[in-house]
């Protein structure tokens, strides 16, 4: 789709983080509720799946996939005893894929699971028991699945079983948007950017294969560990390329950043060893992720000449709206976190769109979701 001429154009770069990414899927349903589009998004790590939610979801419409996504939380019955996503993140090895598969034409009997296409992974909320019920039957699902994790594996868990149920694929080269993702080549040190015509599920599992928790994707014999791991927010599509002299993304006038792992306040003192660990991977992404920012408008925003800013670049405060007394449990994979973050997500997007309406070219065509 061509640009009109002297239209603005409008990248969104949406970072990674997966415990608190229904804060970027909660602002992603506000752009769309006011119609916001943008012409360009790049993405890393769990803001690959949130941006492919929002514009080339399965079966249901962008919405729709992103409130699906607020639903992949643990009851928080079950969380407290057992602080772990089952729901996501899966036993790897064939017999476990056989078995998940074989379970499949099962869970339809299930109440509220039918229909879904994220089969697999959610359950419908149609009553808080009915939410628990489901979700202690994947518990048990889960603990029962055959697994060939020993000493040797590569990695925890197996990579994102439920990923073609709720991405069309088939539509990813024909979106509106231009879509840039990353992932990085271990053997060549390099890091990779696939677009839209170049992405298939292997290419989002490679974008979020993170070291420990999944082995390395193998792609066309070279292996690949998530961008994010070590750019957490890919703007790399938006950087001169120096031997072509344009970026590979082009020229846009305003970026907006969708960033929830760039805050001092998710390093903190753990409430207990599980926690711990989850911290010990946050913690250096936080600086990381602060650092990425400063670096981009210091080294690739800016006129060396002038010294003006080549773009205007925008961040939608996330995180702002997240009580204090909640911080310790914004990491959490339980129900009730990962809605609040979500509606938390949705005001801030709704409030970014009111304060740059114009630039925006907010249109509010849409009916307002819930949040």
């Amino acid at each position: 789709m061509k640009d009109s001429p002297g239209r603005s154009r409008k990248a969104l770069v949406i970072g990674g983080g997966a415990p608190n990414s229904t804060l970027i899927a909660g602002a992603l349903a506000a752009f769309l509720d006011q119609g916001v589009e943008f012409d360009v998004i790049s993405a890393s790590g769990a803001g690959v799946l949130m941006g492919l939610l929002a514009t080339a979801p399965r079966d249901v419409s962008p919405r729709e996939a992103l409130l699906q996504w607020a639903e992949v939380g643990v009851a928080d019955s079950i969380y407290k005893l057992f602080p772990v996503n089952y729901k996501v993140f899966k036993k790897p090895g064939v017999q476990a894929e056989t078995y998940r598969e074989s379970m499949l034409g099962q869970l339809p009997q299930i109440p509220g699971l039918a229909g879904s296409p994220f089969a697999e992974l959610l359950t419908r909320h149609f009553a808080d028991a009915s939410a628990k019920w489901n979700d202690w039957m994947h518990l048990l699902m889960s603990a029962m699945s055959p697994s060939d994790l020993h000493s040797g594996s590569l990695g925890l868990c197996a990579h994102l079983p439920f990923l073609e149920q709720s991405i069309d694929f088939g539509a990813v080269p024909g979106m509106r948007p231009e879509f840039f993702i990353n992932a990085y080549n271990i053997d060549r040190h390099h890091m990779q950017i696939w677009n839209k015509d170049q992405i298939t599920p292997a290419h989002v599992r490679a974008s979020l294969s993170f070291p420990f928790l999944y082995a390395p994707t193998e792609i066309d014999g070279e292996n690949y560990i998530e961008g994010a791991a070590l750019d957490t927010l890919n703007f790399t599509p938006f950087i001169t390329d120096p031997e072509t002299g344009v970026a590979p993304a082009g020229e846009v006038d305003t970026l907006v950043v969708l960033d929830i792992l760039g805050e001092d306040h998710l390093i903190r003192k753990p409430r207990n060893l599980y926690d711990a660990w989850v911290r010990s991977i946050i913690t250096p992404l936080v600086k990381i992720s602060k650092t990425e920012q400063r670096l981009f408008e210091l080294e690739h925003n800016r006129d060396p000449q002038t010294g003006a800013q080549r773009r205007q670049v925008l961040k939608v405060d996330l995180m702002g709206g997240v009580p204090q007394q909640h911080w310790p449990q914004v990491l959490d994979w339980s129900s009730s976190n990962m809605q609040l973050l979500f509606d938390v997500g949705y005001r801030a997007g709704l409030d970014f769109c009111q304060q740059h309406h114009d630039l925006l070219d907010a249109t509010a065509s849409q009916a307002p979701l819930a949040a």
